[in-house]
């Protein structure tokens, strides 16, 4: 597990966004001990929460889904960016983390985590060095990174002999699709380089890697044969690297995964090959999953899966925005103090959930709609007979949690009745 011992005892203070104006300066895990609650405006909106109790429900449902569809977790940490939370999906059975680049490599290194996937191609001389020394003064450490090029295997040959490293690379060679981002797009080609790497003495070939979220519909009979393609080419190469013992390590890894048709991928992950294969998800959201985006893809996965997990019912949303409102300047329109610096507007703008006035919480309003955001102001389309009043609060779910994370150096942790009983850091 991870050693959290410097996060826990950094102190938060009023420069940080949603800490009280007027509060001292307190440790992230004495957070609980000031008593705030964010129903009784304790603190500053708009305001990022967690709700402890959809963390925690994520984590255990997750953790049975990988188990029951026989696939290792290595959740991609670039959704949260919260080591506190890494270490919970780790106490909950990850295998791993993933990363996006070196910078969190390194953050996460230095708090003790050892099995890390890199879902990029190191493509800079830095990066490479950096990979390198710390497999050097790490020799427990599992790092793996993508390839996709014979340039890039050059500069990993060219930087690995320079230093002179006693570890070379591990990578994982990346299989892409035609308008697709990164990856090896011609099976010979890809092949090719999986014989290079073997050869260049200075990285091992780890496995197979892919995603398969780029071109989804959110349409079970459009997206289901496009995963199973995708994961079928990933096992014709996996094959045919196995029969040419082109795998360097005892175990094989094959890896895909994002966060919106993970049971497809984690049905058609597994493989026999000579050697023993680590069928790795690399899923992030679902720790706090969201209210939109990912939501609508979890329906639909409930409706593919059998009767028990219908009947256990999905994620649940862990994330939530608070905010006030700041003017009600029409009949049918409230405007909320938020935009696009506090929550996500990528894909699909915030939803309303509740709203609270004077502690006491109800459901939002058939129809109540944010229709668009600026940098600081939210619009909430509602009936013209809604009740809600200039200082009444909306708590708001997310789409895509990725891109509110970012907006935040710091989020509450809430009990049910909104008592804050910790706090999150980030580290973007």
């Amino acid at each position: 597990m991870l050693d959290l011992h410097s996060i826990e005892s950094s102190l938060l203070d009023k420069r940080l966004k949603g800490y009280p104006f007027d509060a001292d300066p307190c440790a992230v895990r004495d957070i609980d001990a000031r008593g705030w609650n964010v129903l009784r405006g304790d603190l500053p909106f708009p305001l990022a929460v967690l709700r402890e109790s959809a963390l925690d429900h994520n984590l255990r449902w997750m953790a049975d889904f990988a188990a029951a569809s026989g696939v290792l977790l290595a959740p991609h940490g670039k959704t949260t960016m919260a080591p506190q939370l890494f270490d919970r999906q780790l106490r909950a059975g990850a295998w791993g983390m993933t990363l996006a680049n070196m910078q969190q490599v390194d953050l996460c290194v230095d708090l003790g985590l050892r099995k890390i996937i890199v879902a990029n191609q190191l493509a800079g001389r830095l990066d490479v060095e950096h990979a390198g020394r710390l497999q050097e003064r790490h020799p427990d450490l599992q790092l793996f990174f993508l390839v996709d090029s014979p340039a890039q295997l050059r500069l990993i040959s060219e930087v690995a002999a320079q230093g002179n490293f006693r570890r070379p690379c591990t990578v994982l060679l990346e299989l892409g699709v035609p308008d697709g981002r990164t990856g090896c797009r011609d099976m010979d080609e890809a092949l090719d380089l999986a014989r290079q790497v073997a050869a260049s003495g200075h990285a091992v070939l780890a496995g197979v890697e892919c995603y398969e979220a780029l071109h989804l519909r959110a349409d079970s009979e459009a997206d289901r044969p496009l995963v199973e393609e995708q994961l079928d080419r990933m096992h014709r190469f996996a094959l045919q690297c196995d029969a040419e013992r082109l795998f360097g390590l005892p175990e094989i890894i094959l890896s895909a995964g994002g966060s919106a048709v993970f049971d497809l991928v984690a049905r058609g992950l597994p493989l026999a090959l000579s050697k023993p294969v680590l069928p790795i998800l690399r899923s992030g959201c679902y720790v706090t999953h969201d209210s939109g985006f990912y939501e609508r893809f979890v329906q639909l996965l409930l409706a593919r899966t059998d009767p028990a997990w219908r009947q256990r019912g999905g994620l649940h949303p862990a994330l939530e925005v608070w905010v006030q409102v700041q003017s009600r300047p029409e009949p049918g329109l409230a405007i909320l103090a938020m935009g696009k610096r506090d929550a996500s507007y990528d894909l699909g703008m915030p939803a309303p959930l509740r709203w609270a006035r004077e502690g006491e919480v109800k459901n939002a309003g058939s129809g109540w709609t944010i229709t668009r955001m600026n940098d600081q102001h939210a619009y909430l389309a509602l009936p013209a007979d809604a009740p809600l009043q200039v200082g009444d609060l909306v708590a708001c779910g997310i789409s895509h949690p990725c891109t509110t994370f970012d907006k935040w150096r710091w989020l509450p942790l809430v009990n049910d009745a909104y008592d804050v009983t910790g706090a999150c850091r980030t580290f973007f």
